[in-house]
C-alpha cells in the first residue's frame, strides 16, 4: 500500500485589479498572487475504489462527493482507484483559493501514485502537464496557478500565468466567518473597466519595498464586496490598527483578509491578539511566498 501526503497552501491574491469583460460574461484580471503557508492537507492511498473523507476543523459542509474539486480532480488521473482524505483548515469559499488548492493537491498526489511518473510534479515530464491542463483549468481558473504555488502574475481569466520573485512576506489572515457570494460582489462592481498593474512589476529589495509597491496598487472587488458584507471593513479596521501592519486588504471576492508585516515577530503579535480578542474570527498567522517545495507530494 503506498500513501501520499499533500499540501495544498492557500492562494492570497495581493493584488486584484480587474480590467475588462469578456462577450461571455468572464471577467479579465490582473492579479499579483502568492501562496501561505497554512493551507488544507490531503492523504492519498492506494486502494479499489476512488472515494473521499473530510476531516478537520473546517469540514463542515464540504461536499464528499464528485462536487468537491479535489475529487473532480483525482478523477482526471485516476489508474487504478486511491482513498482521499482531506484536512480542511481553510474556510470554505473564502476567497483565499481552497477548492483550488485541494484539486490541485489532488492532482499532484494522484501523479505521485502513478508507478511510471513517480517524484510527482516537480519530476513529471511537461507533456503530463499539458495534457490535463486544459482539464484541470475547467474545474475553475485558480486551479493551474495552484499547481505551482509559486509566487506569479495571473491576467486573462487566469490562463495567463507569469512566475514573479517576491520577497518573503509575513501575514496575519482573518475571515469573519460571514458569507459572501462571489457572484454577488461582481454584480455589486461598478466599474469592470479600471487600469491594469504596470506592465512591469520591479524587483523588490525587500519586503518594505514590496508593501510600499502594494499600497499603491488595489484590490477592485474590495469595495462591492465590503457593500454586501459590511464586516469585511471592520476587519480591514482591525488589521490595519495592529502594530507593524503595513497593509490591509482582502483576498479575492472575499471575505478572507490579510494584514502584512516587514517582520515575523509583530504578525505572531498580531496573530495572538486577534485571535483573543476575536474568537468568532478565522485567525490565522503565516508566511506569504514560494511554497512550492512545501506543496511536493510525500511517499511512504
Amino acid at each position: 500500500m503506498t500513501t501520499v501526503n499533500v499540501f495544498a497552501p492557500a492562494k492570497i491574491n495581493l493584488t486584484l485589479h480587474v480590467t475588462g469583460q469578456r462577450d461571455d460574461g468572464y471577467h479579465l484580471l490582473d492579479s499579483l498572487v502568492t501562496f501561505a503557508s497554512a493551507g488544507d492537507r490531503l492523504e492519498i492511498v492506494t486502494g479499489n475504489a476512488l472515494s473521499l473523507t473530510v476531516e478537520g476543523p473546517e469540514a463542515a459542509g464540504v461536499p464528499t462527493d464528485m462536487n468537491n474539486l479535489a475529487l473532480r480532480a483525482a478523477a482526471m488521473f485516476q489508474q487504478d482507484g486511491a482513498a482521499l482524505r482531506l484536512e480542511k483548515y481553510l474556510p470554505p469559499a473564502s476567497g483565499i483559493g481552497g477548492g483550488s488548492a485541494d484539486a490541485a493537491a489532488a492532482w499532484r498526489g494522484m501523479v505521485c501514485l502513478d508507478e511510471a511518473r513517480k517524484g510527482a510534479l516537480a519530476s513529471a515530464p511537461l507533456d503530463i502537464l499539458e495534457q490535463h491542463l486544459d482539464e484541470l483549468a475547467s474545474l475553475g481558473a485558480d486551479v493551474p496557478m495552484c499547481l505551482a504555488c509559486k509566487p506569479m502574475r495571473a491576467r486573462g481569466i487566469g490562463d495567463r500565468l507569469d512566475v514573479v520573485p517576491l520577497p518573503t512576506l509575513y501575514a496575519v489572515l482573518v475571515n469573519p466567518r460571514l458569507p459572501v457570494s462571489t457572484p454577488s460582489v461582481f454584480t455589486a462592481l461598478t466599474s469592470k473597466t479600471n487600469p491594469p498593474m504596470p506592465d512591469e512589476i520591479p524587483a523588490f529589495a525587500d519586503a518594505a519595498a514590496l508593501i510600499d509597491w502594494l499600497g499603491e496598487m488595489r484590490n477592485d472587488l474590495e469595495p462591492p464586496a465590503v457593500a454586501v458584507q459590511p464586516a469585511i471593513a471592520d476587519v480591514l479596521g482591525v488589521l490595519a490598527a495592529q502594530d507593524g501592519c503595513g497593509l490591509a486588504r482582502m483576498s479575492g471576492s472575499g471575505a478572507t483578509c490579510f494584514g502584512l508585516f516587514e517582520t515575523e515577530a509583530k504578525a505572531k503579535e498580531a496573530t495572538g491578539a486577534l485571535y483573543h480578542a476575536h474568537p468568532e474570527w478565522w485567525v490565522v498567522g503565516c508566511v506569504l511566498g514560494d511554497q512550492f517545495n512545501a506543496a511536493l507530494p510525500k511517499v511512504s
